[in-house]
């Protein structure tokens, strides 16, 4: 069986198995401490921008950890992850609308728009947030079943799976666009104010979601590392580098690929999830082609199959690409399309791959 990715000497192998959980901690507890210690106004004290944009970037990093999984060790490429990014991010929506009613007993803009008189009973199941929670990852789980059960017995292999996955997110995008859908249209779900109880408008929220969501992203790195490490893992890699002989041994390839993107899909929704309350608005943009195709050039500049490299490459590219956004907003595309192009050629690995390169040197020399 191919173990190529499993060599103690690649970048895979040699990360620290809880360096990086350990420092996404750390920033977990950082955010709080230093806006419980120095008050508004002292340089070390985090604004709500930031403290928000740190939030941001970790629920990126999840969504582009849960494509390098499936994409670094099982060799599937989905150009279609904005869908379960959607999926969570609407449900969390779904709940949040649910709060703001049961606080302010006023129906959202777009619903008084549309004419209706109650909150919709469809929505009502989402009120509750373990409920919503577990919707949430059901829906995505139950979506990515059915797309990766048609596709993987049918085995739709390479670019012709990426481009199923890509127009499947244009259609919806499309169909959210519609605004007889009754989900906001293009202006989205928004006028969100309270979550478990607690006012998101307020600074100490914000950070407890930031923190959170740096949390999450260490444990769920931890466990798919786990996963990829383990018998499971190299069943995937195996799948990646000779899917034919595995299937000629006796092994249902189907299952291990579409247990696998199972998986990949509640990963992306869990960052979904996190991800609205921060933001405070969900819109069809968040499912455009744009964004799919975007983590997959983080998962590649970062590293593929690797893990770290893909949370290396989400936080790198986002911090920059918030900073040019501000600056120079129309430099941005041909800034990325310039560091894409540097890193395909220089470094085959991503950056954590040169980076575990650049450390092997310095150990021999």
């Amino acid at each position: 069986m191919p173990n190529s990715v499993f060599s103690p000497r690649t970048p895979f192998r040699s990360a620290s198995r809880i360096g990086l959980p350990a420092l996404l901690v750390c920033v977990a507890f950082v955010l709080p401490l230093f806006n419980a210690v120095f008050s508004p106004g002292h340089p070390l004290h985090l604004s709500l921008f930031v403290v928000n944009l740190v939030g941001q970037i970790m629920c990126f990093a999840l969504l582009a950890l849960a494509l390098d999984f499936v994409w670094g060790l099982l060799g599937v490429l989905s150009l279609g992850h904005g869908i379960f990014f959607g999926i969570g991010g609407y449900v969390m929506g779904f709940h949040l609308l649910n709060s703001a009613y049961a606080d302010t007993k006023v129906l959202p803009d777009f619903m008084q728009f549309m004419g209706w008189s109650t909150f919709p009973a469809a929505l009502r199941p989402f009120a509750d947030l373990p409920m919503a929670l577990l919707l949430g990852l059901v829906l995505a789980v139950l979506v990515g079943g059915v797309v990766g059960l048609a596709a993987f017995r049918s085995r739709i292999n390479g670019v012709y799976f990426s481009i199923i996955t890509q127009a499947l997110t244009y259609a919806l995008m499309l169909l959210l666009f519609n605004n007889d859908l009754g989900l906001g249209g293009n202006n989205g779900l928004t006028g969100f104010t309270l979550l478990a109880g607690f006012n998101l408008a307020h600074e100490s929220t914000q950070v407890a979601l930031a923190s959170l969501s740096a949390v999450v992203l260490a444990a769920v790195f931890f466990l798919l590392r786990r996963l990829a490490l383990s018998s499971f893992g190299q069943a995937m890699v195996a799948v990646r580098d000779d899917e034919a002989r595995l299937r000629f041994l006796g092994f249902r390839t189907d299952r291990i690929k579409l247990a696998a993107w199972c998986l990949s899909a509640a990963v992306a929704a869990l960052a979904g999830m996190l991800y609205v309350p921060q933001v405070g608005i969900i819109n069809p943009g968040i499912v455009s082609p744009t964004l799919s195709v975007e983590i997959a050039v983080w998962v590649a500049i970062g590293g593929r199959g690797t893990l770290a490299g893909a949370v290396l490459g989400a936080v790198i590219l986002s911090c920059l690409k918030f900073w040019l956004s501000a600056e120079i907003p129309s430099a941005w595309p041909f800034v990325l399309a310039g560091i894409t192009l540097l890193i395909t050629v220089a470094l085959q690995n991503g950056l954590w791959g040169g980076l575990q390169q650049l450390r092997a040197w310095k150990a021999v020399s």
